[in-house]
This record gives structure tokens, sequence and C-alpha cells, in this order.
């Protein structure tokens, strides 16, 4: 069973507590037996399952809860924390020290998407203003330095490597001395992949981690190999001081379970998880959050740090144009910009509660063609068009306009008219929220804007959606939620 169907059946678990009309002994132990079966189908370990049932069983004593208590809501509480604890090994994440050199070394078996991972980390990075570099220090697999050296190009990140040089233990030792002394914050070593079997790979391994004595050993460990996982990563453990987990392939065809639970054998925390083949299908792993988009419970946090990176806020320009209500053609253009920016579509949707189910891979594909597909429209208008207060009415009334448009970008009126309906549509939205002065001052709507301005807007965004999704999120009950949710995490942000 892969990750999302293991989330929905959890999900499903725990509404049938919704749906009981007496929370008693009977209905706690039916929806404990689907968790665990879920749990068990996604190639989780036997013991943990086991042990997480024992957990909230002993958390949940009936004839001692007081009469006044909410047991749906204690019991979904506890069975929330025990999935947190399936994942987590309660020790703190290795964190990388600004203005100074921090190497660290990637081990994990052949075909684990090593290489790969290696080069994401480093993009990671660089795209936080940190200067980063790879090594390849695997001499051991064909056309690794060609597949480190290839990403690194295209990623514009700095590598080093040889095709002549056949000791892993001097090209290792030779790049981190020569990206110290360039002053390169993040050094990445990529190894050779092994397994647990080769004892030569193994000794290689400990050789190149004695040379260049890293900061962290990250483990590098594919989701697809299930339980195997955690016989690997203790072999590995005795070798070198494991100190990070990076789970790779843990997107739609892995069970992923057998990864997760096997993070308890190595007793280091998850930092990243890699859910596809992109330089940017990449996430931080923060245990809370995962369990929550799991759950289709949503990542408000997440999504706000990826807000944030964008630096929105720098853009006094755009704010200066949304207080005083007004939204051209380019504002609209520039806000899919960013969207692209933010990352794969799907990523972004499933932080926002209720949204993880109606964004499959094939919504996310269709999304963003129909992103790319309303950008190559607008580059076919005019600065004059771009840049409009009302850039809707000047087509409506000059109809030609829209022919010229469709001509150049290879599409139909229909759809440049499509697109300007949208348009028409962000720029009201946007005239309401300038109205609303309370908006941009410090300390966010909550606590400046009118409660009935802005359940208002509520609606009016309720309006603008598309139905399927407005259900998705629970109505307008989920939405107004989910808008409390961000204020609330906007508010936290700042703080």
């Amino acid at each position: 069973m892969v990750l999302a169907d293991l989330g929905r059946k959890i999900t499903n678990a725990l509404r049938s507590l919704s749906n009981a009309t007496i929370i008693n002994e009977e209905v706690l132990q039916s929806m404990l037996g689907e968790i665990c079966r879920a749990l068990l189908e996604a190639d989780v370990n036997i013991r943990l399952v086991k042990q997480m049932r024992e957990n909230v069983r002993g958390a949940i004593d009936f004839e001692d809860m007081a009469s006044g208590l909410n047991k749906r809501k204690m019991i979904q509480t506890t069975v929330f924390q025990e999935l947190v604890k399936l994942v987590d090994p309660g020790t703190k994440a290795w964190q990388p020290v600004k203005g100074q050199s921090n190497v660290i070394m990637f081990v994990g078996l052949q075909g684990s998407g090593k290489t790969t991972t290696c080069t994401k980390l480093a993009y990671y990075y660089q795209r936080k203003n940190w200067k980063t570099c790879l090594i390849c220090a695997d001499t051991f697999r064909a056309g690794a330095f060609d597949q480190l050296k290839q990403n690194s190009t295209k990623a514009r990140i700095p590598f080093y490597g040889s095709y002549t040089e056949a000791d892993p233990v001097i090209i290792a030792q030779e790049g981190v001395e020569k990206f110290k002394e360039e002053n390169f914050e993040i050094i990445i070593v990529d190894t050779s992949g092994r397994h647990k079997q080769e004892d030569a790979l193994f000794e290689e391994m400990l050789q190149v981690y004695n040379a260049v004595t890293p900061d962290n050993v990250i483990f590098v460990m594919d989701a697809t190999i299930g339980q195997a996982c955690e016989s690997q990563a203790r072999a590995f453990k005795e070798k070198v001081d494991v100190a990070s987990v990076i789970i790779t392939k843990l997107d739609g065809h892995a069970k992923g379970g057998g990864a997760l639970s096997a993070v308890a054998a190595t007793k280091s925390p998850i930092i990243f998880i890699g859910t596809g083949e992109h330089i940017d299908d990449f996430e931080q792993f923060k245990t809370q959050p995962f369990i929550r988009k799991l759950l289709n419970m949503g990542d408000i946090e997440g999504l706000i740090d990826k807000v944030n990176e964008l630096k929105l806020d720098e853009n006094e320009e755009l704010v200066e144009k949304l207080k005083h209500g007004q939204f051209t053609l380019r504002d609209m253009y520039e806000q899919f910009q960013n969207i692209m920016k933010m990352g794969p579509f799907s990523q972004i949707m499933s932080m926002i509660p209720g949204f993880n189910d109606f964004m499959t891979k094939g919504h996310e594909k269709d999304s963003m063609d129909r992103l790319k597909k309303l950008m190559t429209i607008m580059d076919s208008m005019t600065d004059d068009e771009l840049d409009n207060k009302d850039g809707a009415k000047l087509f409506t009334r000059q109809q030609s306009r829209i022919a010229r448009v469709a001509r150049g970008s290879g599409t139909l009126p229909k759809e440049v008219h499509e697109l300007l309906i949208q348009y028409g549509k962000f720029a009201q939205m946007v005239k309401k929220m300038g109205g609303m002065k309370g908006l941009f001052k410090p300390g966010g709507m909550d606590k400046n804007v009118n409660p009935s301005q802005m359940a208002r807007l509520n609606t009016h965004m309720a309006k603008m959606m598309d139905p399927r999704v407005l259900h998705q999120m629970g109505g307008m009950q989920g939405l107004q939620s989910m808008m409390r949710q961000f204020q609330q995490g906007s508010g936290g942000g700042n703080k």
C-alpha cells in the first residue's frame, strides 16, 4: 500500500469515531484494528505496530474518563501522537553553521538515488544562499562521476572528481581541502553505494569517513525496498556514525512504511524526503507536519515557509497596488511565476488542508499545463495591455486584441476570453481586499479586520473557486477554517 492510500485508510478509520453514536471499547478496538491493518499493509514493522496499539490502549481508559471529556478528540489526538512516534527517533537533527565549512558525507545502498539526492541537497542550500559544492568519491560505479558532473552543471553547483584517480579516499580528501580553502559552506561528499555484505566497500567507506571527518553522515534510504531497510540501516550505523536519514523514491509507487519505521534502527532523524526525479522534488521532513499531510490535515507552517522564501514582502510596489485595490494582468503573470518557483504543484496543494486527496499526480500535470498556457497567452500581450489598470475592459472594448493575442500564442480566442474572466475575478477580489484597510497593518487580518468584512471576503473567494475544490475543503466552513489557519500561521511566523 502506498503512503497516500495509508493516509486515506487511517483518516477513514478516525472518521468512524465521528459517525459512531457512542464512543466505547468496541468502537475503539474496531478503529485500532483498521489502523493497524493499514500500517502493516504499508510495510511498517510489526513490532512497532503492536507497540503503537498497546500505547493507544494504555492511554485511553473509558472508566477513568471524566464525563465532560471529548472522547473522540482525545482518541484522535492520542492516535496522532503515536503515529508521530513511529517516525520520530526523538533526537534533534544536525544543523549546518553559516559562515564555516560543513562537510556532509553521503552513504547508502547501490541504486538508492544517492548521487541525485546529493545534488538535490546542494541545490536546496544553494537556493537559501549557502555556498555549496559537490565531490564525487564514488570510483566503484561506472558513470558515477559523469552523472554528478551533469547534475552539478545543470544546477550550476561547483564539483570535484577525477577520471584517472582510482582511490576514493584521495579524491575525497583533495576535494574537501580545495573547497575549504575556497570558503565553501556546504561540502557534500558522494561515496560508492554498497550492500552490507560487501566488507571491502564498507572498509573503503570507513577510510573516506576517517579522511574527511564529516560533520554529518547522511544515510540515503530507498523507500521501495520496504522492511529490508532495517537490517541495512543497522549495518551502516555500526560502521559509521549515521547522524541523519534521507528517504528517496517516496512517491506514488513506494510503500514507504518500511523505510519510515526503519529510522528506529539508526536512531537518527529523517531530515528530507525525495518525492520524484526532478531537482525540486525534495521536501524538508518535519514529523508532525508530515503526519498532518498524510492524514489530509495540511501543513500551513510549511506553506508559509514556501511563501516566505519568495520574499513577496519585499515587492513594495505590488503591496502598494493591493492596498489601493489595483491588480493588472502583469501582476497576475508575476504571481503565476511565483507559484512555479514554489516547487511541484502537488507539494504546495498538499500543504493546504483538504487538498491532499484532490491533488493527484494527474491533477498536478493538468494544473501546471494550464498555468503555463495562461502565461503563454499573456506573453503575447503588449506592455500597455499588461499594465492597464482595467485590462479586461480594454479587451472587451476592442475585440480585435483578443484575436491578435490568440494568434500570437497559438491558442483559441475562447481561451483568451477565459483568461480575462479569471483575471476579472482576481481583480475583483483584490478590490475588495483593498477596501479592507486593516488587512495590511502589522498584526494581521485577524486583529485588524472587521469579522463581517472577513466573512464577505470568504464568500467572495468561495464563489471564485471550482465547486469540486470547495467541496474537498469541506465547503464554506472548511474555507473559513483554512483562512483562520493562514492568519494564525502568518502571525506565528512573524514573531
